[in-house]
Parts: C-alpha cells; sequence; structure tokens
C-alpha cells in the first residue's frame, strides 16, 4: 500500500473489512437505501406508464426492481469486486428499453409482451457481459470504448428522455416547479452547509412535494382524474407481505428474443461496464483499497453480468454500479462491505413488502415529471464528464465525437419515418423527406429487418457502432484518445484472468 493509501485509509472511520456495530450498520445501510431510492424508483415510474401498466403492475414493478437490486448488490459486494458498491437500475439502458416498448406497443403488444421482450434483452446481454468480465476481456473492451466513444453514448441517454421531462411536468407546474425548485435548492444550495441535505436532496423534495399532494387530495382540492391527485387505493388493498412465488420468478412471463433488440441492450451494456470500471477505481480509493486489481475488476464485471441475468429472471431491469451512493462512501468515510451486504438485505427485504412499492407507485405524475426535469440532464452532463478526458483540442476527436453525437439524434429521426412519420419531432420540413428509409427496408429480410429498425432507431446504439468504428479506425494515441487517465487504465497484458 501507497503513502497516499495509507493516509486514506487512516481517515477512514470504518475500512473495508470492518464490521461496525450491528444497530449502527443498519442505520449507515439505510443511508444507501435512501441514497440510492430516488434513482431507482424514477426508472419504473418512467417505464410503467409507458407500457400502460395499471397501479398495481406498477407496484409490482417496483417491487421487483427493488429485490432486484438487493441481489445484484449482495453478489457484486460478496463476491464480485467485493467492494462497498450498491447495485441499481442502469440508465444506460433507457433509450434501448424506450425502443423495445415503442416496437412491441406499434405490434399491439401488452405491458406484459414488452416487458418480456425487456426481459429476453437484458439477459442476452448479460451473458455477454458474463464472458467478458470472467473471460479477462474487459482490458481489451477498455482499449477499444475510448471517453471519444463512451462521452456521446452517455449524452444520447440523457438527450433522448426530453420528451419525458417537460410534457409529464407540465400536466401541473405548479407541483412539478415545487420539485425542481426543491430538488435545486436542498441539492445545490442547502447541501453546502446541511449534511442532511447532502445526503437525501431527492428523496426530501419527494417526500414535502407528495405529502402536500396528499393534504389537498384530502382538502378535496385535487379530485381523481386530476395529475396531481394522490391515488392510494393500490396501497390500501396490497398485501403487506408478497407470497405469491409466481409474482417473483418471471412474473410477466417467460421472456421472448428479438436480435433486434439485443443489439440495442447491448449499447447500454458497453456503456455500463466501461462506466462500473471507472466506479470499482473511485471506490476502491475512496474505501481505503487502492487502484483496483485487473482480477477484481474480471469479477466485478463477472457479477454485475450474473446480476444482470437475474434481474432478467426476477422481473426488474438491467443494473450497474452506482455512483451516488460511491459518493456517500467518501462524505461519510464508512468503505465497509459489511454495511453494504445489510443495505443489500434491507432492499430485498423492501421488495417483499407489497405496500411499500404501492406506496410508491402512488407518486403523482407531475412529482416524477418534475424529478425526470432536475435528474436526466445530469446524465448528459456526465458524458461530457467523460469526453473531457480525452483531448478536446483534438480535429480527431471532435469531429468523431460530433458525428457520433448528431448521427445518434438525426438516424432514429429518420427511421422514425418507415413506420410513423407523425413522430418526427424535428419540424414540418422533415415531412419533405419521408419515403427514403422504407423504400431499401422493405426488400430485405423480416428478421434483418427488425435488426437495422431496432438499432438505426436507437440512438445510442447508433452513436456507439459509428463512435467504435471511427474511433478505431482512424489513427489517435492513447492520450489522445483520453486512455492515459489513471482512472481509466486499461489493464495490462498478462494482467487479465479471475481468481
Amino acid at each position: 500500500m501507497t503513502s497516499r493509501e495509507t493516509q486514506s485509509a487512516k481517515r477512514l472511520v470504518y475500512g473495508l473489512d470492518d464490521r461496525p456495530p450491528l444497530g449502527r450498520a443498519i442505520v449507515l445501510a439505510m443511508q444507501h437505501v435512501l441514497t440510492m431510492f430516488g434513482s431507482t424508483v424514477s426508472i419504473p415510474l418512467l417505464f410503467g406508464p409507458a407500457m400502460g401498466m395499471t397501479l398495481e403492475q406498477i407496484a409490482l414493478l417496483i417491487s421487483s426492481v427493488m429485490i432486484c437490486s438487493g441481489v445484484a448488490t449482495l453478489l457484486q459486494s460478496t463476491f464480485g469486486s467485493r467492494l462497498p458498491i450498491i447495485q441499481g437500475v442502469s440508465f444506460s439502458f433507457i433509450a434501448a428499453f424506450f425502443a423495445i416498448i415503442s416496437t412491441v406497443k406499434q405490434a399491439g403488444g401488452t405491458s406484459a409482451e414488452m416487458m418480456q421482450y425487456i426481459a429476453g434483452a437484458v439477459i442476452a446481454g448479460a451473458v455477454v457481459e458474463i464472458v467478458i468480465g470472467f473471460s479477462g476481456l474487459m482490458g481489451l473492451v477498455r482499449r477499444i470504448l475510448s471517453p471519444v466513444v463512451v462521452g456521446p453514448v452517455i449524452m444520447l441517454i440523457g438527450l433522448a428522455l426530453f420528451q419525458h421531462g417537460a410534457p409529464k411536468a407540465g400536466t401541473d407546474w405548479a407541483i412539478s416547479g415545487l420539485t425542481m425548485f426543491l430538488v435545486i435548492l436542498f441539492s445545490l444550495v442547502l447541501a453546502n452547509n446541511n449534511r442532511f441535505f447532502q445526503l437525501f436532496p431527492i428523496l426530501s423534495a419527494i417526500v414535502i412535494v407528495v405529502t402536500l399532494c396528499y393534504v389537498l387530495t384530502l382538502a378535496g382540492v385535487y379530485e381523481p382524474g386530476d395529475p396531481s391527485y394522490v391515488d392510494a387505493s393500490a396501497a390500501a388493498t396490497s398485501d403487506w407481505v408478497r407470497t405469491d412465488l409466481r409474482e417473483f420468478v418471471f412474473p410477466w412471463g417467460f421472456p421472448k428474443w428479438s436480435l433486434g433488440f439485443f443489439f440495442a441492450a447491448l449499447a447500454g451494456y458497453m456503456a455500463s461496464m466501461i462506466e462500473s470500471f471507472g466506479d470499482y477505481h473511485a471506490c476502491s480509493h475512496m474505501a481505503g483499497g487502492g487502484d483496483p486489481t485487473p482480477k477484481q475488476i474480471s469479477r466485478g464485471i463477472g457479477f454485475e453480468g450474473i446480476g444482470c441475468l437475474l434481474t432478467g429472471v426476477l422481473g426488474g431491469f438491467s443494473s450497474t454500479s452506482y455512483s451516488e451512493n460511491i459518493g456517500l462512501v467518501g462524505l461519510t468515510k464508512v468503505g465497509s462491505r459489511y454495511v453494504v451486504q445489510i443495505g443489500a438485505l434491507v432492499l430485498i427485504a423492501l421488495g417483499f413488502f407489497g405496500k411499500f412499492g404501492a406506496l410508491a407507485a402512488a407518486i403523482p405524475g407531475p412529482v416524477v415529471g418534475g424529478m425526470y426535469c432536475a435528474m436526466f440532464g445530469l446524465i448528459s452532463a456526465v458524458g461530457v464528464q467523460q469526453l473531457a478526458r480525452c483531448d478536446l483540442h483534438s480535429d480527431r476527436n471532435l469531429f468523431i465525437a460530433g458525428f457520433a453525437l448528431f448521427m445518434g439524434l438525426s438516424v432514429p429521426a429518420y427511421f422514425a419515418s418507415v413506420s410513423s412519420p407523425e413522430t418526427i419531432q424535428a419540424g414540418q420540413t422533415l415531412a419533405l423527406y419521408q419515403p427514403t428509409a422504407e423504400t431499401w427496408l422493405t426488400d430485405l429480410p423480416e428478421d434483418l429487418k427488425g435488426v437495422v429498425l431496432s438499432i438505426g432507431s436507437t440512438g445510442m446504439a447508433v452513436a456507439a457502432i459509428l463512435g467504435l468504428l471511427l474511433d478505431n479506425l482512424i489513427p489517435g494515441t492513447a492520450r489522445q484518445r483520453g486512455l492515459d487517465d489513471p482512472g481509466v487504465l486499461v489493464p495490462e497484458a498478462g494482467d487479465v484472468g479471475v481468481e
């Protein structure tokens, strides 16, 4: 251990292998659960209404997501990287999952069928992640996926969500505006001098605004049908404890597979693996462990794949490491994996608690819309942060990143004209150029047409493919591509493998 790592370990309240007293450990674990709560619940609240789910189905989806996060966290902290890392729903897959939902919906599919195809894409992609992890191929993946590629891909994840921000918030600007105001106030103003708001800015805003909506609902200000009405009927009728085993294993039915959906999800897996690679370094340093070893990274990615595979089985979405919880390790100086393991058990317990999912599902749409407006722009900003790791004075990098970003926005608009020209949002002038995609797609075999449509309709996949090709075919040094950053160094040859 270097002198810097020794000093870092000395500043910790609890190190990696320390086990705080059980009562204290539970309180510390609850901090992790509450920190990841807002981000984790926001995904089911985003996809559930998009799939036309009832409140009861959204409640089941939230409960499933909690169990999936707990299981994945327990695997990662116990057998994988063995770092204090919370696993939760990955934002890297949002664009791919929306593409699946849209395609199945156009074919007349139900919400259960949409989840079956999502489960199939998650499971198939998880197998690839498991192979990359346990085979030690992460070093090769990291060499071909530079910040020049990863940056635009992550930016597109956030940019693709524009239609779920203001349109949803605009159903009641008073409530959504209050939500945004409180998130900004708590996270960027009061958090500077208040530890509570530093840890729970989003959760605090949600609790305050939902409580206000509930009081106004009881007072008769909001009536059934109003966007800000709090419908607690699902919570009243749901079981305290979920006991039906059919709700835990393939709760939406047996998975269905599509090659096009698999490729769309694969871009999300690539972005997720790179994000986790960086998170392992950050978390290990904050927990006093120095740089993670190549074997540790291989195990981490491998078990992240196993966690994703299990989320497909348990009815949730793919999982990845949560950076906000890594920040919590740095804030609290508690790097104990034992604390995170207890947090994982708490998440699993919440998944079994039926009324928890039902209460979360009752959060009004304008509150969710305000939360999206405050949060989703940050995803794109993280993409900018990733891109900044490369040399932005290089014309090579500027062209590749700009081209991938633009085509990631423009190509899906081109493919949108194939099945539904009216969905193009960029302006009426695009109507002049509609039939171009359909003329050559009709000549393709049906399976291949599905693959092309799924990839072409997913901006993240388009940007990843074009960025990968250009970044690896156009000459550029490791320093120029941002691969010499100590936080993103690739393993040396011969260092890969699994213990």
